[in-house]
């Protein structure tokens, strides 16, 4: 066999350097972030049932409300990096307080629109009615807290974009930790109850947010950037984030579908839809870092006007991917009778779920290039193609899943539903990425 070029493998193994530095501390960032509903539902849990269905309720709502704005980090690390690569650092600060301005500008207005609307927001999502004076108390005090987490949103955009993400993971860890003090302290010591378990978080995510902050006024000022809010480039940071947008809020109706689909096969059907999905989910935590990782590099590479760079880490990320999502779909595969037990006893959940798994462990290198492209299209700021794309995709699974209740094949079939998603995104993004079309360089877009 001829071995690749001593040049070939140089540039192999400084982009193998690249992805892991950026995605390893990513990907423990992201994890970190479940754990603050995970510590809320242990310390609320033992007040009583009725409490801790109202945090269901309450955090099903405000987990919905801070996901349709990942664009703020998504837009931002693209735009960021891309100045970073032109070597502009004071314009690339300057884009990301944009973003940050208008994280807050959004999470006022999240604040107006909750705060009145507690009451009929908890009645929507069926809370009971022992439930719901409680969750209505946990909305209307978290809802203070969804400005911090869309500045941190943002800023970790920021940080990314400067190719940094430790910061946000130890500012992840940092979260977590002065969370489930304040849950335990407030809830406990101080007898304030589920309302006590709102207020921990809501400092805890002001404590982030401030953290973030500092990091970013100090590189401001070291590198000259303005601090003040300018109308333009606010503008300018919600036209990037809106094809993103309507890509998220694409994302998300095909999960509530798929859901929907669950609910109407029965009751042992959506229970083990609730699992599956649970472990799709941490699944896409270490395939999103990946993708994470693209959109710094692809930004910073595309802004250094450097196209065969940006095509040859293209190329490597997608290895990664499908190399990572190899590996993940054989220990879906071995884990199948360990992991189910821990979260049902049933026998009838356990046989629907088996065969949903093997196609979930089967369809992960498919879902590991998908992530992979696109945060490479993400970090070329190609959101308008992603919306696009993400409509068909959406096109494509509502009548296939709305068929499945119709045809049969139960939960089994309802996950191949969720593989042809997949599927269907890999090819909108491969023929993006194949066309060259993304490859748009400069420091701007």
């Amino acid at each position: 066999m001829t071995q690749a070029p001593a040049s070939t493998r140089t540039v192999r193994r400084r982009h193998d350097r690249e992805i892991v530095a950026l995605a390893v501390p990513a990907f423990g960032a992201l994890v970190a972030e479940p754990l603050f509903v995970m510590a809320d539902s242990a310390i609320v849990g033992h007040l009583g049932t009725a409490q801790l269905a109202a945090l269901g309720v309450a955090s099903a709502l405000l987990t919905t409300a801070v996901s349709i704005f990942v664009f703020l980090a998504y837009a931002t690390t693209a735009a960021v990096a891309r100045r970073v690569g032109a070597g502009d650092l004071p314009a690339a600060i300057r884009q990301g307080m944009d973003g940050i301005w208008l994280a807050l500008l959004l999470g006022a207005a999240v604040i107006a629109l909750v705060l009145p609307s507690a009451p009929a927001l908890a009645d929507l999502f069926g809370a009971s009615h022992t439930a719901a004076p409680y969750a209505v108390t946990y909305l209307r005090i978290s809802a203070l807290g969804i400005p911090a987490m869309l500045v941190v949103l943002a800023a970790t955009g920021v940080l990314r974009g400067l190719q940094d993400t430790r910061t946000p993971l130890y500012v992840a860890v940092a979260g977590f930790v002065a969370n489930a003090l304040l849950n335990v302290g407030l809830v406990y010591g101080a007898g304030l109850g589920i309302a006590g378990s709102a207020w921990g978080t809501v400092v805890a995510q002001w404590g982030m947010a401030t953290v973030y902050l500092a990091v970013v006024v100090r590189g401001a000022r070291r590198h000259g950037a303005s601090l003040r809010p300018d109308a333009a480039g606010i503008r300018a940071s919600a036209r990037a984030g809106a094809p993103l947008l309507v890509r998220t809020l694409s994302l998300r109706a095909i999960l509530l579908i798929a859901t929907a689909v669950a609910a109407r096969l029965g009751d042992a059907d959506i229970a083990a839809h609730q699992i599956v999905l649970s472990l799709w989910s941490l699944l896409a935590f270490a395939l999103d870092a990946i993708a994470i990782a693209g959109q710094a590099i692809i930004g910073r590479y595309l802004g250094a006007d450097d196209t065969e760079g940006a095509r040859a880490v293209c190329r490597r990320m997608v290895t990664w991917g499908i190399a990572v999502g190899i590996v993940l779909g054989l220990l879906v595969v071995v884990s199948r009778p360990a992991f189910l037990p821990l979260f049902t006893g049933d026998s009838a959940v356990r046989d629907a779920a088996l065969p949903a798994l093997v196609i979930v462990a089967a369809a992960q290198p498919i879902c590991g290039a998908v992530f992979v492209l696109d945060g490479v299209l993400m970090g070329a700021g190609d959101g308008p193609y992603l919306a696009g794309a993400m409509l068909v995709t959406l096109a494509v699974f509502v009548p296939v899943a709305l068929l499945v209740p119709v045809l049969g094949g139960g939960l089994t079939a309802l996950w191949a539903a969720m593989t042809l998603m997949m599927a269907t995104r890999l090819a909108t993004l491969w023929l993006r990425t194949r066309s060259g079309r993304w490859v748009v360089t400069g420091a701007t877009r």
